[in-house]
């Protein structure tokens, strides 16, 4: 039987990288999906191949520093499939990579897509999920968010901001069969770890964005980076029935980079 027949949500981030690959595994099994993304010729693509699969699947196209845009996402997708079981807030930005003189605008907007969006998403959820007597929260962390990251301090501050609200949240809601639990990827072939190299305001290697990428996956325990899917099949043992009993985890998805 399909892991996640019967149910539905929606995934913040969807319409590339991990986000998409998290869209189309948990379609394959059974749930229906609300492909949340700034990126509406994506997401549209995204959806229209859902569809085609004969899953259900609806776009939801805004900024998710917005607020109010946030919780209509939340609405929309349980008015639209009837119920609300699951979100997965897998948005998130680099922010910068300087500390002195730091950008405050920068700064504010990986606050905003890395904490706030969280706190938002959650926070429209939880009544949904206490309607239905249960449902799952699974927040994207990152390794950064377990160990200190230099080169990154502002991303950092904030995925450990998120690894305390998943903790939090699982303590305060437990008793309400409403699990939260967030995934801590290490480096994944993405279009964002390529957004990390290419920072404005990042040092200057003069080395190849690819290279250092490459390099990555050559100092990690297991000889490579990860995949999209590996993440996104993370994301779908959390929000499934197999994990009936985990919550407050905070599940490191990297290859052993943090052990």
């Amino acid at each position: 039987m399909a892991r996640l027949a019967g149910r539905s949500g929606l995934i913040t981030a969807a319409a590339s990288g991990m986000g998409r690959a998290g869209a189309l595994l948990f379609a394959r099994e059974g749930a229906s999906v609300a492909v949340v993304d700034r990126d509406r010729d994506a997401a549209g693509k995204l959806v229209d191949e859902l569809l085609r699969s004969g899953a259900k699947a609806i776009a939801i196209c805004g900024d998710l520093t917005d607020d109010a845009f946030t919780r209509d996402a939340v609405e929309r997708t349980a008015a639209q499939f009837g119920s609300l079981d699951y979100v997965w807030n897998h948005a998130g930005h680099p922010g910068p990579a300087a500390f002195e003189d730091v950008d405050m605008a920068l700064y504010t907007l990986a606050m905003d897509l890395n904490v706030r969006a969280a706190v938002v998403v959650a926070g429209a959820a939880i009544p949904h999920f206490r309607r239905n007597g249960g449902g799952s929260i699974v927040f994207t962390a990152s390794g950064a968010g377990l160990v200190a990251s230099p080169f990154s301090p502002i991303y950092s501050a904030a995925k450990f901001g998120v690894v305390g609200l998943t903790r939090s949240l699982a303590k305060r809601y437990g008793k309400e069969n409403i699990r939260c639990n967030a995934i801590c990827p290490g480096a994944v072939d993405t279009p964002m770890l390529r957004e990390f190299q290419q920072r404005p305001d990042a040092p200057k290697t003069g080395v190849d964005v690819e290279a250092v990428i490459k390099q990555f996956g050559t100092v990690n325990p297991m000889g490579r980076n990860g995949r999209p899917e590996e993440i996104a099949a993370a994301a779908l043992f959390l929000v499934s029935d197999d994990a009936s009993y985990v919550n407050g985890a905070v599940l490191a998805v990297d290859g052993g980079m943090t052990a």
